[in-house]
């Protein structure tokens, strides 16, 4: 089903839904965003979002949002390729954040329907926000059995950066309140902030702190403990890498009634307890405001790139491609 989402500059931008008597989600071709994922036999909407693209245009929460060139921090908005530097726009406490002024949230991507996903392209040319060489983007919706796929794809025509990120934001009970949330997640370390709440080069052990998630406990139990980490980031704002390689299950989310099992092949992801939200007016009469949701955005270590002993870093070189995939699967509880 395709219908009208409004405009922006002029040009119509359209919402695409799909279902299969499990699951039912609806996207957007402005930034190429999840609006809604619905678990049918709950008829319950597990994610923020707005009613039009209007509402999408004058919030800067990232709501649902393809994040692109790169998610996530780089440090003043520097980084060097090839011997070459480069300046991205800097738009976060003296960094650049998930790719810059304009990134690809705010783009309007080309569409295509198929009968279990929807295809957006997109083409981010060279020097855009700063990025070398041309970029060929999609990003690709898929029908899972009980949950969506969304596989990210890029090629390049010069060496470049590519590290995508989707930015949904997950309440699994529909409420205005997610810290009673339990979260379990696979891995005994995470990466530390500095006071701009960019992500450093530091791996720490869980063990003792509030940010162990080893066994599953509820979002808010130690999210307010006297912590400098905990203070630089508002609350969960923080990387926690996953060993292995492949599709693997990085989280377990639990809500009321309802179990999301979060996997993904990228290198890790980002733990984001909606710190910044501030009580906007969502969707279907819901509001949003701190803490009203969880996001776990699949990700490269952040400002990988200005690491050198860090490895894998988000660079895709001339004429091939990079491809990540990310899945949310729904379950209920027994």
């Amino acid at each position: 089903m395709k219908r009208s989402f409004g405009k922006c500059k002029d040009r119509e931008v359209f919402l695409y839904t799909l279902e299969n008597g499990n699951i039912r989600f609806s996207v957007t071709d402005y930034g190429a965003s999840l609006v809604s994922l619905k678990v049918l036999s709950l008829e319950r909407d597990v994610v923020e979002g707005y009613d039009c693209v209007e509402d999408y245009m004058h919030h800067d929460t990232y709501l649902g949002a393809s994040i692109g060139r790169t998610a996530n921090r780089i440090e003043k908005g520097r980084f060097t390729l090839n011997g070459k530097e480069y300046h991205i726009p800097i738009n976060n406490n003296g960094n650049a954040n998930h790719g810059g002024i304009h990134g690809f949230d705010q783009k309007i991507f080309e569409t295509e329907v198929q009968k279990d996903r929807i295809i957006f392209s997109y083409v981010s040319e060279d020097g855009e926000e700063g990025y070398p060489g041309t970029l060929h983007v999609t990003v690709t919706y898929r029908l899972l059995d009980h949950g969506i796929s969304i596989i990210s794809s890029g090629t390049a025509e010069a060496d470049t950066l590519f590290a995508y990120t989707n930015h949904s934001y997950f309440n699994l009970d529909e409420s205005e309140d997610a810290m009673d949330h339990e979260l379990k997640i696979f891995t005994d370390r995470y990466a530390l902030l500095d006071e701009t709440c960019l992500t450093l080069d530091q791996m720490v052990p869980v063990n003792g702190t509030p940010f162990d998630f080893t066994v599953s406990k509820p979002l808010g139990r130690d999210i307010d403990q006297d912590d400098i980490q905990l203070k630089y980031g508002a609350g969960y704002d923080h990387h926690y890498p996953v060993d292995g390689e492949g599709m693997r299950t990085m989280a377990v989310l639990k809500g009321k009634d309802l179990i999301m099992t979060f996997s993904s092949d990228f290198p890790g992801f980002h733990l984001y307890t909606a710190n910044w939200l501030n009580g906007a007016a969502g969707k279907k009469g819901h509001v949003y405001p701190r803490r009203s949701a969880v996001c776990l955005e699949a990700e490269y270590l952040p400002n990988a790139i200005n690491y050198p002993d860090v490895t894998p870093k988000p660079i895709v070189k001339a004429n091939e491609t990079l491809t990540h995939e990310i899945r949310y699967e729904f379950s209920i509880k027994e």
